[in-house]
């Protein structure tokens, strides 16, 4: 069963790829997403995880959070809490709550809960175009940045280094709350090939 917003991100996956007249070949190079894959999320079937969108997203020069607003249609400058877009990952159960308003300032604020025992691997190339830092609100976060390993408590703040593959990890038995702030480079608006 397919549902909506996974059918609005296949449209919105599709136009941008479109958009920038990249065939599925030049975007499964780019994303290092197979083409196969790339096909089944452009028809809806296949609800993409967290991982899969971070890659897509990267290639398509945006932010997760964008890629998630431009499938909702939402172009709004304020936000309320109870409005906030909500995506849970199928696979891990991470959820992620888009706090900025979607119309794709060069800030945004992301709000995720990650469950016990849960880990998100996120591909380097998600990071090539965006300054991020994250900050623990609750719980215990590991967070693998390339080789380096960062264990965070409530109140630490890490900004990331050089894009790495990252892997967020909650070992413990509570959830895990943190705050991610991205900032665009300047001048990134196209990933280069």
């Amino acid at each position: 069963m397919t549902d909506s917003l996974t059918l609005r991100l296949a449209a919105t996956v599709h136009a941008a790829r479109a958009s920038q007249n990249l065939s599925v070949s030049a975007l499964a190079e780019r994303s290092g997403v197979s083409r196969a894959m790339i096909g089944k999320v452009e028809r809806g079937d296949a609800q993409p995880t967290a991982a899969l969108l971070a890659r897509l997203s990267a290639a398509l020069g945006m932010t997760l959070t964008e890629m998630i607003a431009r499938a909702e249609g939402d172009d709004r400058r304020l936000v309320r809490a109870d409005e906030q877009s909500v995506w849970t990952d199928p696979d891990s159960g991470y959820r992620r709550r888009a706090v900025s308003p979607p119309v794709g300032g060069p800030l945004e604020l992301v709000e995720v809960e990650l469950p016990a025992g849960a880990e998100v691997p996120i591909a380097a190339g998600a990071y090539r175009f965006i300054h991020q830092q994250i900050w623990v609100i609750e719980g215990h976060l590991r967070f693998h940045e390339g080789n380096d390993v960062h264990e965070l408590d409530v109140g630490d703040c890490l900004q990331l280094g050089a894009p790495a593959p990252c892997v967020f990890v909650n070992p413990t038995p509570r959830p895990c709350r943190y705050l991610v702030a991205l900032a665009k480079h300047s001048g990134s608006s196209q990933p280069r090939s």
